[in-house]
């Protein structure tokens, strides 16, 4: 006889393996909901089982060099190494800590995401909150989760102290949004990865304040309200005028409406001039139906971005957004002595031609980057493109430090090399 948590397993694969071949939909509507029902509550069983595993697995990780349990488990069945480095910590916590949570999983009161939303209330509690009141806080969200699916548990998680000790409960809750607010500053995070297909990807985690401002903007370009008048994005979906545009489609047309109402000109200065986005494109595109315009750059990491001339007419049009015609007028950018700085229109010109830093091997963007005189001006240098280097901050010192040595190469890149 083996251990008896293998022996188990060893009979819980047997009993599934004898119903394998057995169709569910013979059994009556009662016979169904409650086996449903009862495989959900076996599934949070089995579930607490392999956690309690998964917190004394560390020698397990240790003999083949993994870096913790849950990434050993994650590469042994095929998992997300971030979903079992998540479930490695919930079963260390249920096991030095949240013996009451880990009780209702084991006894089946709790399901699996339950459980981890109220290890997470209680993790966000004041550090100072006294042992005995965060496990009068664990028994009452336990006792609560009889009733409450994990979003309404994460709700009463955030103002349990109210209930279980309302005379503290204000300067407790006072801390502990404090607390929060700290950390959502510190874990805020945002990515824009284009996907090569047309589309990018905005993936992020921002402070709740943040999202709700953000939220009550959209909704006011999403309101299905919207949809009598013909104008709003909340109107019927045009390829199915039978169907209402889902709102996640709808969120995002919104956000696009959004940001080209959005007055550049109440916008910090960026790149010496007004945000302002540059679209590049040919004179015969611009005029005919078809033919690409380039988007540039904006932040490190970014690509240029092709879209279709139609849509960069549009863009022109409405959106702030400044196009750059090549081969067509354009305004006058060599301003030679007349002034010492460059203009908004030159800076323009030279981010369409050096979308970062020239500094060799630099890829800061050109937009916080800033126009240096190869021929200084005090030397007589005139101020136009010829005479024009985006450098970024570090090395537009550089260029101005006798310490280093300065060459412009064939490819337009500037080559520092300290001198001796």
């Amino acid at each position: 006889m083996g251990h008896p948590v293998a022996v188990a397993l060893q009979e819980i694969d047997a009993a599934l393996t004898s119903i394998v071949d057995t169709n569910p939909a013979f059994m009556s509507p009662l016979e169904l909901s409650d086996a449903m029902v009862e495989a959900t509550r076996l599934e949070a069983q089995l579930a607490e089982v392999r956690l309690r595993m998964l917190a004394c697995a560390d020698e397990v990780a240790a003999r083949v060099g993994a870096r913790t349990a849950g990434d050993w488990l994650a590469r042994e069945t095929r998992h997300r190494s971030s979903d079992m480095r998540a479930d490695h910590r919930l079963g260390v916590a249920l096991d030095r800590d949240r013996s009451a949570v880990a009780a209702g999983l084991r006894g089946g009161a709790l399901n699996l995401p339950q459980a981890r939303a109220i290890v997470r209330a209680l993790e966000d509690l004041p550090s100072d909150t006294p042992t005995e009141l965060v496990a009068d806080a664990e028994a009452e969200l336990v006792r609560l989760a009889d009733r409450f699916d994990p979003t309404e548990l994460a709700r009463l998680g955030r103002r349990i102290l109210e209930v279980i000790a309302p005379d503290v409960a204000d300067a407790y809750e006072a801390r502990r949004l404090a607390e929060l607010e700290k950390s959502a500053r510190e874990r805020q995070r945002l990515r824009l990865r284009s996907c090569g297909d047309g589309t990018t990807r905005i993936s992020g985690l921002i402070p709740d304040a943040v999202a709700a401002r953000l939220s009550t903007y959209l909704d006011a370009f999403a309101n299905p309200r919207r949809d009598h008048t013909g104008t709003g994005v909340g109107q019927p979906d045009p390829t199915d005028p039978t169907k209402r545009m889902p709102y996640p489609r709808r969120a995002a047309e919104a956000f696009a409406r959004f940001l080209e109402a959005a007055d550049p000109s109440r916008m910090p200065i960026h790149g010496g001039d007004a945000t302002t986005i540059v679209v590049t494109i040919d004179l015969e595109a611009l005029m005919s139906e078809l033919g690409t315009a380039t988007l540039g750059a904006t932040a490190p990491g970014d690509s240029l971005d092709r879209i279709s001339a139609a849509q960069a007419r549009r863009l022109a049009c409405s959106a702030h957004i400044v196009p750059a015609v090549l081969g067509g007028d354009s305004e006058v950018l060599d301003l030679g002595r007349a002034q010492r700085l460059f203009t908004k229109a030159q800076r323009r010109a030279l981010l369409l031609e050096h979308p970062t830093c020239q500094a060799e091997g630099c890829d800061i963007p050109g937009t916080w980057s800033e126009a240096h005189h190869w021929v200084p001006w005090s030397h007589g240098g005139p101020t136009d493109l010829a005479n024009a280097t985006l450098l970024c901050s570090v090395h537009h010192h550089r260029a101005h430090d006798a310490d280093y040595r300065v060459a412009l190469l064939p490819s337009g890149d500037v080559r520092f090399n300290r001198r001796r």
